[in-house]
């Protein structure tokens, strides 16, 4: 048996680019399945077409299921029909769906028509389900057994289905017209007497229905630490089954696009170094252009304030420090309820408990800054001034975690990503309404 060794990227890259194909192939060879994925990933469509091919047809299966999705796409766009249908065919249906969602339609409909009957109908069921929901993510190819059967029919029966079944841990129970039972796991039916009847084996099921959005099943899934997670539809009959790695997967992708919202970004859907630089740009020009107009908020605010900032031009000095801390308080308030309501700590409904924690939070937070902005300034300007800022920075502070705070909350509400609503849109949001706040204040206490 050959030892693997370490893909070196740029040394694969090279002999790539230098056509010299047999040493690729060697190089491949001796690598881990894992670094071949990350490679493929890593290379421009056409280039990853070069080094697929070059891969025995047992090992291209297992690497081709692997890869990410857009990935797929790409590969299957520059591989000849035959090639793509050598792949396409042995996928699992939920993963056919995904790398179909991936194609434009003609393609789509050339690889569906290549199927057997039997797998054509398996993935255009789930393919009929929403986009997002579990239904779209789940695995049709379930390992069934039925109450009255005894333990030994029913491990024959598991034995004969384990190559088709996505997982045989987590056994589903169904009557006659694959209404859900329950489940029994394989290690209670291992352990009980051959004529013990299922139904005693039998546990309640948590379930998923089939149209919820996916994310919602699998942290569930993966909360309450089930192995696999039966989906059923309006009628309690079985549909499917998610199981905890496809749970892990999909929590997965919902950080990634979270992270990348906030930080003002739509999510990239293929590896950074082989999506085309004109995809990157679309993925950050609108929430540009969007951050760009909120902004303009600000300078409406400076201009209302002009005649203020004229007479003590002096104020103008600390707007950076105060809009500062008033977005970077916003931040961490929006971060830390998108997370616990991410987790299942807290729901719309709460949205009153937020409010008083945050408003007190912030207000804690602010008397803090606020006594250390009104000393310092104090001793450099005046106490005046020092009024102005430390007065500032309590209520900027307070009125920002309040704000950040409760935006998840109405993100989430009326169905939008808590996401969107993040670190971006909140500092344009707190920059503008602090500076209202800072000239009044300004105005109060200097009287100008």
């Amino acid at each position: 048996m050959e030892v693997q060794s370490v893909l070196e990227p740029e040394e694969f890259e090279r002999t790539l680019a230098a056509r010299d194909l047999t040493r690729a192939q060697e190089l491949l060879a001796r690598a881990s399945t894992g670094d071949v994925v990350d490679e493929l990933d890593r290379l421009q469509a056409s280039e990853s077409a070069v080094a697929f091919r070059l891969l025995p047809k047992d090992r291209a299966l297992e690497v081709f299921e692997l890869l990410d999705p857009a990935s797929q796409g790409d590969l299957v766009r520059v591989l000849r029909t035959d090639e793509t249908a050598a792949v396409f065919e042995p996928m699992d249906p939920d993963d056919r769906v995904t790398l179909l969602d991936e194609l434009p339609a003609g393609i789509a409909t050339r690889l569906m028509s290549g199927l057997s009957d039997d797998e054509r109908l398996l993935t255009t069921t789930v393919l009929g389900y929403p986009k997002r929901s579990i239904g779209r993510q789940m695995s049709p190819e379930v390992a069934v057994v039925h109450g009255e059967q005894d333990v030994a029919t029913a491990l024959a029966h598991v034995r004969d289905v384990v190559d088709d079944s996505e997982t045989i841990y987590t056994i589903c129970v169904t009557d006659n017209t694959r209404r859900l039972l329950g489940v029994v796991s394989l290690r209670d039916l291992i352990s009980a007497a051959p004529t013990t009847l299922v139904a005693e084996l039998i546990s309640p099921a948590d379930t998923a229905d089939a149209t919820e959005p996916a994310e919602d099943a699998a942290r569930r899934c993966a909360e309450r630490r089930h192995l696999a997670l039966p989906v059923v539809d309006s009628e309690e009959r079985l549909v499917g089954i998610l199981t905890v790695d496809d749970a892990l997967r999909i929590i997965e992708e919902a950080e990634s696009e979270d992270l990348a919202r906030q930080g003002g970004a739509e999510p990239l859907r293929r590896h950074y170094l082989s999506t085309p630089i004109i995809r990157i740009v679309r993925s950050r020009v609108v929430w540009l252009l969007v951050l760009a107009i909120g902004a303009s908020l600000t300078v409406q605010v400076l201009e209302v304030f002009e005649e203020t900032i004229g007479k003590l031009v002096v104020l103008s000095v600390f707007i950076p420090l105060l809009i500062g801390t008033g977005g970077n308080t916003g931040n961490q308030a929006a971060t830390t309820v998108t997370r616990a309501l991410a987790l299942g700590e807290v729901r719309p409904r709460d949205a009153m408990k937020v409010l008083g924690r945050e408003l007190a939070t912030g207000a804690t937070l602010g008397l803090v800054m606020g006594s250390l902005g009104f000393a310092i300034t104090s001793l450099i300007y005046d106490v005046g001034i020092g009024s102005v800022i430390g007065l500032t920075l309590l209520v900027m502070c307070a009125l920002a975690a309040t704000v950040g705070g409760l935006m998840p909350l109405l993100a989430k509400a009326v169905r939008a990503d808590p996401a969107v609503f993040s670190n971006p849109f909140i500092s344009t949001f707190v920059d503008a309404t602090g500076l209202v706040v800072y000239f009044l204040i300004a105005k109060l206490i200097l009287g100008i």
